[in-house]
């Protein structure tokens, strides 16, 4: 039984996330790694939040959980909009093909394109600070990105352990270790799971990102995708595309406008919404749309005004050339009007 999860980790790990260079857009700021979904596909299961451990540890962890299902308890302090991390990353960040926070943690530290370094993970959660929370990104070390890294990790481990037959608790890690994540050959691993799968094999886990779709037939279009927003999207997302709240707090998050994710967010972009679109809405009835309405309509939801990207520094044009591509709407004219020139603020204070 030990040796075939094994062997079945492996074969989980040997799938890894390429895309075919020739259908690839000018590529100015990288998308999440997405391939076609296996239907057969095996993914990484986490041990249930009830496994959590008690003291320092899983303190840590649980706070985690806590900061990112309810993300908006770091309003005006990191956040920025009415947005929760788990909004876009389901379940509580470990549902497989809506980038799972177990698939992240393993995937880095790594170079991204979009700020020409390499992240570590806690500079990547900065980056979703700074973007898709269209907020500030914690100081590194913080509490907040040690809790967020720790839960990440738990998540992880735990059900790479499970999946291996190897029992116990999930090892702890010192702050500074648990910051970094996963993807290098120091990361300190059980001899087992050492000796199933490399480095490189972990970082690809099945599941990780948004599973990629078919390009449409006809170019994407907010014109026929606002029609497949009055159908299937209105009635969580509102007509207006501002959420719905309930005594001020967003059950349902706006999709655009002042209190979504600003022009720098991965989402922005058409190809992403599409995929995240098709595999996980609408909320529990994903895989309802085609292929063709999930992109239409993600190029109606990002066709609307949003926060400025942060990196403009007041030149929409010169934002454009140099962080974005023909795959997003910023710097382009939409019913008269150039997107980006009319743009919300960043970071705005809701008290």
């Amino acid at each position: 039984m030990k040796s075939s999860a094994i062997l079945l980790l492996a074969a989980m790990g040997v799938l890894t996330a390429q895309v075919q260079a020739a259908n690839e857009l000018p590529d100015k700021q990288a998308p999440l790694p997405s391939v076609p979904k296996n239907p057969d596909q095996t993914y990484l299961t986490s041990r249930p939040l009830s496994a959590i451990p008690e003291g320092a540890f899983g303190d840590k962890v649980r706070l985690g959980y806590q900061l990112f299902v309810n993300t908006q308890q770091l309003r005006d302090k990191y956040v920025g909009n009415e947005l929760n991390c788990a909004n876009c990353h389901m379940d509580a960040g470990r549902k497989a093909n809506a980038s799972p926070l177990w698939g992240a943690y393993f995937a880095y530290p790594a170079y991204r394109k979009k700020d020409d370094k390499v992240n570590t993970f806690q500079e990547r959660v900065q980056g979703c600070f700074n973007y898709s929370m269209n907020g500030k990104a914690p100081a590194a070390g913080s509490p907040e990105l040690v809790a967020l890294s720790a839960y990440a990790y738990w998540l992880g481990m735990s059900g790479l352990m499970d999946a291996a037959n190897l029992d116990g608790p999930v090892p702890e890690l010192s702050d500074a270790e648990l910051v970094k994540g996963a993807k290098r050959e120091d990361f300190p691993l059980p001899d087992t799971l050492a000796k199933a799968m490399t480095v490189e094999q972990r970082a690809n886990l099945p599941g990780r990102g948004y599973p990629e779709i078919p390009k449409p037939e006809l170019a994407f279009s907010p014109e026929r995708g606002k029609a497949v927003y009055t159908a299937h999207c209105q009635a969580c997302h509102g007509a207006d595309g501002q959420g719905q709240a309930i005594a001020g707090v967003y059950s349902l998050p706006p999709l655009w406008g002042p209190k979504s994710y600003n022009w720098g967010a991965g989402m922005h972009r058409v190809n992403t919404a599409a995929f995240f679109i098709y595999e996980n809405m609408p909320f529990a009835k994903s895989m309802q749309l085609t292929h063709q309405q999930a992109w239409d309509v993600a190029a109606y939801i990002n066709s609307h005004e949003r926060p400025q990207d942060p990196r403009n520094k007041g030149d929409v044009k010169q934002a454009q050339e140099k962080y974005h591509n023909d795959n997003d709407y910023y710097g382009v004219e939409v019913d008269g009007k150039v997107l980006g020139t009319a743009s919300y603020p960043v970071f705005p204070k809701k008290s």
